[in-house]
């Protein structure tokens, strides 16, 4: 634990003096199973899971100094799952964790459909009244987790765009403007994975590239 405090305080104290605290950690990445496999592996150690989530924090806080402390995200990627969330979060909260965020993946192959999205973002709104962010979520512009059951949306350029805009309309939709906002995974990815970017094979942007414009609050 004391290794991941340490760590954590380091890094938070570069970016200060860099000049670059950034406004919001999260501790984990995806942290359903856990983390810091096989101490902090779920769902046999949770207690050693809390342990470290704390210990980040109080890394993040440590590192921050005199300056605000960086909001605080828990992120894991059931972004379609109302009963997994539940259960999860009810088990963090009975450790007496402060956070700040409420982060979840959303990849429609994986994670269930907008639907199961919206209804998991009222549902979460509604039951722990934090920010929430979908910290991940990807659709291809060309054929590949769709080539053996039907897609949602077309995987092609005007499809990608179009979930996009629908996983926006979704997340601002959120009750008590709780929904804040959506990170892609990943616009600038290559290689086998190379599909779910903003970029064509010869570099060129996608239409996908415009929909955060009309989503930007000024």
């Amino acid at each position: 634990m004391q290794a991941v405090l340490d760590y954590t305080r380091q890094t938070i104290v570069a970016f200060r003096e860099a000049g670059v605290l950034p406004d919001m950690v999260q501790v984990g990445n995806e942290i359903s199973n856990g983390m810091l496999w096989p101490d902090g592996k779920l769902p046999a150690n949770w207690d050693n899971l809390a342990d470290l989530v704390k210990a980040g924090i109080a890394g993040v806080e440590a590192g921050a100094g005199d300056a605000a402390r960086p909001r605080i995200m828990i992120h894991i990627d059931k972004g379609g799952n109302i009963a997994f969330t539940k259960a999860w979060f009810d088990k963090l909260h009975s450790y007496g964790i402060k956070y700040d965020v409420i982060g979840q993946s959303f990849y429609p192959w994986w994670h269930g459909s907008l639907n199961d999205l919206r209804e998991n973002l009222i549902f979460t709104a509604n039951e722990y009244h934090k920010d929430i962010w979908v910290v991940e979520a990807a659709y291809n512009w060309q054929p590949r987790e769709y080539l053996k059951k039907p897609a949602p949306f077309p995987e092609s350029p005007e499809g990608q765009k179009e979930f996009l805009e629908e996983v926006n309309r979704a997340v601002q939709a959120t009750p008590f403007g709780l929904g804040k906002g959506v990170f892609w995974w990943e616009a600038a990815v290559s290689g086998a994975r190379g599909g779910r970017g903003f970029f064509d094979a010869n570099g060129n942007a996608l239409p996908v590239m415009t929909v955060f414009d009309k989503f930007t609050r000024h």
